[in-house]
């Protein structure tokens, strides 16, 4: 017997934007976005030809101009935390996967945004905002998570005579891991110690093209969700001078600098997976028949999707707040967006596994979208900090007040 497939949950509400935290240009930019989003359809069986395909839409599509400033092919005149939070938001509403492609353009190039020299940022940042280069960040190893001060890789600086005293080039051997786009990127911006007893103050930033004699970017890192992972091993692979990303011992500052820019947009992806996570309940519910009514009509299902609500709209509030202070210049920022991190990816794990249970047997089968959110959403709460990290921080900026 065939079975009709029921409508799918309707477009995620823009409610939100009448907040005083967006301006009018955020508003037409997501008036813009929610459709187009709606609009996508993208084979996602293969992780990684999907996200070479999501990365030629969204630079074809002008959403990729966000990740970059204006002068180098960007749409605004500087990256903009509270449009990098509505686009995540909404692309991983429809895509988790489309999301990530976004947000590695971002990431990957971001230290060339705020560090890179003028010949660095027209080649690499105009194509990245066009979708013609795949960006990566190579900052992880094995043995160097969130500890980075315990960093292995290391850059050897060669001059071209024993007179010169101009560096030619830098020799990379080490190992990254855990490195998202890797294998599929066209380059890699890496963090190695050119002062090998200097910890985090021994730290340089260098840009690699994937190309790169010396680099091998083959091991190939599956996991639970779609997700283009590798390891990077370098071996001898030597970069010339000018591939030194800002100044030399100053990877590390770079390094968070990046992270902070887009820690905030991590929450807007688990806060757009835990929207979708609801609205699944709710179609769920009112469509599904039992004992002679709709699981709506159970009590107990609308105070469960009560408590969702909750948990999305607070994971919400924290979010925004932390865009909005970084875009309007506020002095403290870091504590605000680890809050925003925190909070957005625990309270989507609790959101997308209520809804899974609100599914009862159809929220495990294989295929369905509160499956594949269950699978996705588990990573946020690890990477780009883990939520004790985000603990410890905002911990620290308790006791200093």
């Amino acid at each position: 017997m065939h079975v009709a497939t029921p409508p799918a949950p309707r477009p995620p509400s823009t409610a939100h934007l009448a907040l005083p935290f967006f301006d009018d240009a955020h508003r037409t930019l997501a008036q813009g976005l929610v459709p187009w989003a709606a609009a996508q359809e993208v084979d996602e069986a293969d992780d990684r030809a999907a996200c070479r395909e999501w990365v030629q839409r969204l630079g074809a599509g002008g959403w990729l101009r966000y990740c970059v400033p204006a002068e180098h092919g960007g749409a605004l005149p500087a990256l903009d935390s509270r449009a990098l939070v509505l686009l995540r938001e909404t692309l991983a509403y429809h895509s988790p996967l489309a999301d990530f492609a976004f947000a590695m353009q971002g990431l990957g190039s971001g230290a060339i945004t705020l560090a890179g020299s003028p010949a660095q940022q027209a080649h690499y940042l105009q194509g990245v905002a066009r979708g013609e280069l795949i960006a990566a960040f190579a900052l992880s190893e094995p043995e160097a998570g969130s500890d980075v001060g315990a960093m292995q890789t290391i850059a050897v600086s060669a001059y071209p005579s024993s007179a010169s005293s101009q560096k030619d080039s830098y020799s990379l051997t080490g190992t990254k891991t855990w490195i998202s786009n890797g294998g599929i990127a066209d380059f890699y911006c890496v963090f190695a110690k050119t002062d090998p007893t200097g910890g985090t103050r021994g730290i340089s930033a260098f840009i690699v093209d994937a190309d790169t004699p010396g680099l091998d970017a083959s091991r190939h890192i599956h996991v639970m969700a779609p997700h283009p992972l590798a390891t990077l091993q370098f071996t001898g692979c030597t970069v010339p001078a000018s591939a030194l990303l800002g100044d030399e011992n100053g990877g590390f500052k770079l390094a968070m600098r990046t992270l902070d820019i887009f820690r905030a947009s991590v929450a807007a992806a688990a806060l757009g997976m835990a929207r979708r996570a609801l609205a699944e309940a709710v179609h769920h519910a009112r469509q599904r028949r039992m004992f002679g009514q709709t699981l709506a009509d159970f009590q107990l299902t609308q105070a469960k999707l009560g408590e969702m609500a909750a948990l999305v709209d607070s994971a919400a509030l924290l979010t925004y707040r932390a865009a909005w202070l970084r875009d309007t210049g506020q002095a403290r920022v870091t504590a605000e967006a680890a809050m925003a991190k925190m909070t957005a990816t625990e309270n989507a794990q609790r959101v997308i596994d209520m809804a899974l249970q609100l599914h009862g047997g159809r929220g495990v089968e294989v295929g369905s979208k509160v499956e594949s959110l269950y699978r996705d959403i588990r990573s946020l709460r690890i990477y780009e900090g883990a939520t004790e990290v985000q603990q410890l921080i905002i911990g620290k900026a308790v006791l200093q007040e």
